[in-house]
């Protein structure tokens, strides 16, 4: 754990690994996303024909061409611009997605009030100010807007938290520690590689207090689970109904 360490070190390691995450994503994302993730976005969202999206942090942007093949007029900004470059080589001209390299802590290339839906994707957690970033979502959507964001779950996935093994390696709990810790602290998701990504471990009592004093208000929360057809296709992961790693929300302004 390092208090000390914010963004720049963060966007460092993203660019350093973009091509590595890149080519282990497929149409629907990685794994994680393609169970947990894009289906509870999705059932939040409803129909994005005809909206203005911002997909806000949108890595190699799967999430955006999702979007745009749904009849979305989508922009997508990321703070690497590795990421950036890649997005763009990856998207067909035909989608028309305008993307951009852009911190979501300060977007201020962007006009206010430009959007009706703004989306980001495990983002929040990878931002030193989380606070100004999610001021920066309230500027930029339509009066009665909706932001919807994904993080890993504050309660559940924090520094020193992880499965305690018997001694044949059964899965016996999960452990969390340091949870009232407000900092960084470093973490093998998406990929596990030597040098591991940094994440901005957050209460949730901090996330929803933010919210809150910002105007938004709280439509819904998911902490989502495999579905039966999911494990089906993954069965390894029903382990995850012991336990949520991730926690989506619903945001009106």
């Amino acid at each position: 754990m390092n208090d000390e360490l914010g963004s720049k070190e963060a966007i460092k390691r993203w660019d350093k690994y973009a091509e590595l995450i890149s080519t282990s994503y497929g149409e629907n994302g990685d794994i994680h996303r393609e169970i947990f993730l894009n289906p509870a976005l999705f059932s939040l969202m409803g129909s994005v024909e005809n909206k203005k999206v911002l997909d806000a942090g949108c890595g190699e942007g799967y999430l955006s061409r999702m979007l745009a093949k749904a009849g979305a007029s989508v922009t997508g900004v990321d703070y690497s611009q590795n990421m950036i470059t890649i997005a763009k080589s990856k998207s067909p001209e035909e989608l028309k997605i305008n993307f951009h390299h852009g911190n979501c802590e300060d977007l201020s290339f962007l006009q206010n009030e430009s959007y009706d839906l703004i989306v980001s994707n495990m983002v929040i957690h990878d931002l030193s100010d989380y606070e100004m970033a999610i001021h920066e979502m309230y500027r930029l959507l339509v009066d009665g807007g909706t932001f919807i964001f994904s993080i890993l779950h504050p309660c559940f996935v924090t520094p020193g938290s992880g499965w305690v093994k018997s001694d044949t390696g059964e899965k016996l709990y999960w452990k969390v520690d340091n949870y009232f810790y407000e900092g960084t602290y470093n973490q093998n998701f998406p990929i596990d590689q030597e040098e591991k990504f940094l994440i901005f471990h957050r209460t949730l009592s901090s996330y929803v207090n933010t919210i809150v004093r910002t105007g938004f208000q709280i439509n819904e929360m998911i902490e989502p689970k495999p579905s039966a057809e999911m494990l089906e296709k993954y069965p390894s992961f029903e382990e995850d109904f012991r336990c949520s790693d991730f926690l989506v929300f619903k945001l009106r302004k």
